[in-house]
C-alpha cells in the first residue's frame, strides 16, 4: 500500500511540474526578415537560450520592413527583428516600441554589375552616374529595398552627401530582398544596394561583379538592423525582454568568434535556407565585425538617419531617438570584454 502511494505521490508529482514548467512559458510572436542582419535571432532560435528562458517564440517571416510596420500597427507581433528605418516609422506612426538591442551596423554595400562594373571599375565619383547615362543612352538602374527602408536610405545618402550627386541620376527600383537579389543576378538591373549574403553570392556567381563602395564608405556608423519590442512586453514580461537581450549578446559574441554551429543557425533562416552554407560562411566573415549588440552605439547614427530621412520626406513625423532606443536592459547585463565595436563617433555629424 505504501509503494502504491508512493507512486501516486510521485506521479502527482512530476505532473505538477509539468505544469508549473508549462505555465512559466512565454509565447513571444517574433517577426522577422529571412537575412542575414537578423542573425543573432537565428542563433538565438537554434542555440536553445530562448528554450532556457522560457521563451515560446512564435516566428512570423516577412519579405520586407514597410509590412513589418503594418504589422505592428494592427497590433500584431510582442518583437520584431528589422531595420531600424522602419523601427522609427512604427513609433512616430503609434506602434508603442522600443529597440532594445542593436544588431548589426553598416552592413550595406553598393554592388554593381555589367556595363555600371566595368565602366566604374577605376571607382565612384560625383559624376559617375551621370556620365553613365550620358553614355548608354539610359540612367543607371538600381535596385533596393522599399522606401524609407535602411538599404533605400543609405543610398539616397551615399550619392547626396558622399558623393555630392543627385538622385535624379540614377532609377531606383524598390523591390523586396528575395526581387533585389534576383534582379541583380539575373543583370535585370545595373547595381543594387544590398545586404549580405546577396553581396557574396553576387561575386561567388558573377567574376565581373564589383562591390564600388562598402558600408562605411556610403553611410559612416550607419545602424542597421534592430531588435524591438512592444513596450506591453516590457510591462508584462520584463524577464522575456532580459533574457532576449542577452541572449543577443550571447549570439552577436558567437558571430564574431566564428563559434560553432553559428553559420548552420543562420543558414537555415536566410533565403528560405536555400543558400550554400559556403556563401553564408563568406557573407558572415565578411560581416563578422559589423555585429554589435549594444544600443548605445547606434544612438548618434540614428539620429543622423532620422534627420536624412525627414530631410528627404520619408520620415514625416519626428521621432524621439532617445526614447525609441531603450539601453537599460543592455546596460543591466553583467559586462563582458570585446562585446562590439563602437560606431563611429562622429556619425551625428555626417
Amino acid at each position: 500500500m505504501n509503494r502504491i502511494l508512493q507512486i501516486v505521490a510521485l506521479t502527482a508529482g512530476l505532473f505538477a511540474a509539468s505544469a508549473a514548467h508549462a505555465q512559466e512559458q512565454v509565447s513571444v510572436e517574433i517577426g522577422y526578415l529571412p537575412i542575414l542582419p537578423d542573425a543573432q535571432l537565428f542563433v538565438s532560435l537554434e542555440n536553445g537560450a530562448f528554450e532556457k528562458a522560457g521563451i515560446e517564440p512564435d516566428l512570423v517571416e516577412f519579405q520586407e520592413g514597410p509590412a513589418m510596420v503594418q504589422a505592428l500597427l494592427a497590433g500584431q507581433l510582442d518583437a520584431a527583428y528589422f531595420g531600424i528605418g522602419p523601427a522609427m516609422v512604427a513609433s512616430a506612426r503609434g506602434a508603442d516600441i522600443k529597440v532594445v538591442a542593436s544588431n548589426i551596423v553598416e552592413q550595406i554595400s553598393f554592388v554593381a554589375v555589367g556595363d555600371l562594373a566595368s565602366f566604374a571599375a577605376g571607382g565612384v565619383e560625383k559624376q559617375t552616374f551621370s556620365e553613365f547615362a550620358a553614355k548608354y543612352g539610359r540612367k543607371a538602374r538600381i535596385s533596393t529595398f522599399p522606401t524609407g527602408s535602411v538599404p533605400d536610405t543609405v543610398l539616397k545618402y551615399w550619392l547626396t552627401k558622399q558623393l555630392g550627386a543627385s538622385i535624379d541620376d540614377i532609377e531606383i527600383i524598390h523591390q523586396g530582398a528575395a526581387q533585389v537579389q534576383q534582379a541583380l543576378l539575373t543583370g535585370a538591373v545595373d547595381g543594387a544596394a544590398i545586404l549580405e549574403p546577396a553581396v557574396s553570392l553576387a561575386l561567388s556567381r558573377d567574376a565581373d561583379a564589383k562591390v564600388l563602395a562598402s558600408g562605411s564608405q556610403m553611410f559612416p556608423g550607419q545602424p542597421g538592423a534592430v531588435l524591438a519590442v512592444r513596450s506591453s512586453l516590457i510591462k508584462d514580461h520584463p524577464e522575456v525582454v532580459e533574457a532576449m537581450v542577452a541572449a543577443q549578446r550571447d549570439a552577436t559574441e558567437a558571430l564574431r568568434d566564428k563559434a560553432p554551429g553559428a553559420a548552420e543557425a543562420v543558414a537555415k533562416y536566410v533565403g528560405g535556407g536555400r543558400l550554400p552554407l559556403e556563401v553564408v560562411r563568406e557573407a558572415l566573415d565578411r560581416s563578422r565585425q559589423s555585429f554589435v549588440a549594444d544600443p548605445n552605439k547606434i544612438v548618434d547614427g540614428t539620429i543622423a538617419m532620422r534627420d536624412f530621412q525627414k530631410a528627404e520626406g520619408t520620415l514625416r513625423e519626428d521621432v524621439d531617438v532617445e526614447k525609441l532606443i531603450d539601453t537599460s536592459f543592455y546596460d543591466r547585463l553583467p559586462a563582458k570584454d570585446g562585446q562590439g565595436a563602437p560606431a563611429k563617433p562622429d556619425a551625428a555629424a555626417q
